[in-house]
């Protein structure tokens, strides 16, 4: 259950939020890095 929830969030999180991934980690706003820190979160909990 925990991990389909999260494969889905994974999905939504792809189309909707932005990438930052080509950009510098330490140039980015507070902001920016909390979007990549969720996203990341995201992502591995999708794939234990």
């Amino acid at each position: 259950m925990k991990k389909g929830f999260f494969r889905i969030l994974n999905k939504i999180n792809q189309k909707a939020l932005p990438k930052y991934s080509k950009e510098d980690p330490s140039k980015l706003s507070k902001l920016q890095q909390a979007v990549v820190a969720y996203r990341y979160y995201v992502l591995i909990n999708s794939m234990d």
